[in-house]
């Protein structure tokens, strides 16, 4: 299973989220791939955001080498399943996709809830990384066992 993860500019919650699902992943002995990308381009070359790496760190998990992109419609071939953050990311996305195929691999990361962003506000990137921890074991728990 090869899975991307996206929020707006690639520095707090799609990092978290590819750490925390390849944590969980390797965890549960699962061979996925996982990968993080961003729907702006701000941040494109740089590590993720200092507060999401220290939330991720105090969590035992190190997103400290990843590096922000930005999606490319090349994605929908590259990967399984598209996880978005909110519904922004959504929007922007399944306006990129190509045929009905790209649409249904593009998912919220929580079902009909979003992750909200946490950039604006330093007390919300431990509560961030539990609701995305939460959304990435129940993916895990939904498509472990489905061949994709």
């Amino acid at each position: 299973m090869k899975i991307l993860m996206v929020c707006l500019g690639n520095i707090c919650r799609s990092p978290l989220a590819e750490g925390i699902m390849r944590h969980e992943a390797q965890k549960a002995g699962l061979d996925w791939e996982v990968d993080s990308a961003g729907t702006g381009d701000w941040h494109v070359g740089r590590p993720p955001d200092r507060r999401s790496i220290a939330a991720a760190l105090a969590q035992g998990v190190d997103i400290s080498k990843q590096v922000c992109r930005l999606f490319n419609v090349r994605d929908f071939d590259d990967f399984d399943l598209i996880l978005v953050m909110d519904r922004s990311n959504l929007a922007d996305i399944l306006a990129k996709a190509r045929s009905p195929e790209d649409r249904e691999k593009v998912k919220l990361l929580l079902g009909n809830n979003i992750v909200p962003d946490p950039y604006y506000d330093d007390t919300q990137f431990a509560p961030v990384y539990k609701l995305i921890e939460a959304g990435c074991k129940e993916i895990i728990r939904q498509y472990k066992d489905k061949q994709i």
